[in-house]
């Protein structure tokens, strides 16, 4: 949604100023058709890079997270199922890091 809310935005921006320019015989009326414009551009910028985007990466963040802290378990259950020394499996444990 981020990639496609400002081309909504310079649709919306397009179907505005077509409306501007269906009224150039009354200029009383451009105004609006190009508030409009404007309008839908801005909607459109505004919710990629205020709302979908920060979202997306907040998203993004939680599954790399998630997938780290479950391949550490696979690794974990593996090296268990296998006999490793626990020190061995501690140490291979400790290198990954779940914080970022």
């Amino acid at each position: 949604m981020g990639g496609y809310s400002p081309t909504i935005g310079i649709l919306g921006a397009v179907l505005g100023l077509i409306h501007a320019m269906s009224n150039l015989t009354e200029p009383e009326l451009l105004g609006q058709g190009i508030a409009t414009a404007f309008i839908a551009t801005i909607y459109g910028v505004g919710f990629a890079n205020l709302f979908y985007l920060p979202v997306a990466n907040k998203i993004r963040a939680i599954i790399h997270q998630q997938t780290m802290y479950r391949e550490m378990i696979c690794e974990g259950l593996v090296s268990i199922a296998q006999g490793e020394n626990p020190h061995a499996i501690e140490n291979k444990l400790s290198a990954f890091r779940l914080d970022r």
